[in-house]
């Protein structure tokens, strides 16, 4: 049986928030019975505590988006734009959604692909980012090359900070080529691990 976006929607659970900024306190849509494992709330506000400073009039790119609270997350502390890449249909939809809601379809885009293909798309289009945030399933090996490749097609822009989000009990590489890992924190089971080029 085809369920409907609207169907989806009524499925998805509410449970995560926007911390800060122009939409703090939206609840997001996040879909039940799926794969999806969103960022907690207090793993989302130590990243952006982290990278405040650097977050307003910033390009933001988030891959494996999931419900894209990350990437709202952004876009309402004042980044510019924000490219959310999710190879799930369903859960582009979601993303939709919480775009919508929080008034924030102007500055976003949604690659519903594949990460590896949404990288090579916006490297052929000279994209380039001021953070990268990478949060793939865990413990699956994702992490390194998904990181070369994200090299590989100059996404990050100089001076850019990258963060990669996995279990603490698999923590991703100290350098990845001329991306060296300067910063980790842990907060439960989870693991941030933050990278800049090493100059």
């Amino acid at each position: 049986m085809k369920v409907s976006n609207q169907d989806q929607l009524r499925k998805g659970i509410s449970g995560l928030r926007i911390i800060a900024g122009s939409a703090r306190g939206r609840n997001l849509k996040s879909p039940r019975g799926m794969s999806t494992r969103p960022t907690a709330d207090r793993v989302r506000e130590a990243l952006f505590n982290i990278l405040s400073p650097l977050v307003p009039g910033s390009r933001f790119l988030d891959l494996f988006s999931g419900t894209g609270a990350v990437a709202i997350e952004a876009l309402s502390r004042g980044a510019e734009k924000a490219v959310l890449v999710e190879k799930d249909r369903n859960t582009a939809r979601i993303i939709y959604h919480n775009l919508r809601l929080c008034g924030m379809l102007d500055n976003a885009e949604i690659l519903t692909m594949d990460v590896g293909k949404g990288i090579q798309v916006l490297g052929q289009r000279k994209e380039t980012f001021d953070l990268i945030f990478i949060d793939p399933p865990y413990k699956k090996g994702f992490e390194r090359p998904t990181m070369e490749k994200v090299l590989q097609q100059e996404l990050l822009a100089a001076g850019g900070i990258l963060v990669v989000e996995s279990d603490r009990a698999d923590l991703p590489p100290d350098q990845v080529e001329g991306l060296k890992a300067y910063r980790r924190e842990r907060y439960g089971d989870t693991a941030l691990t933050f990278y800049r080029f090493d100059i």
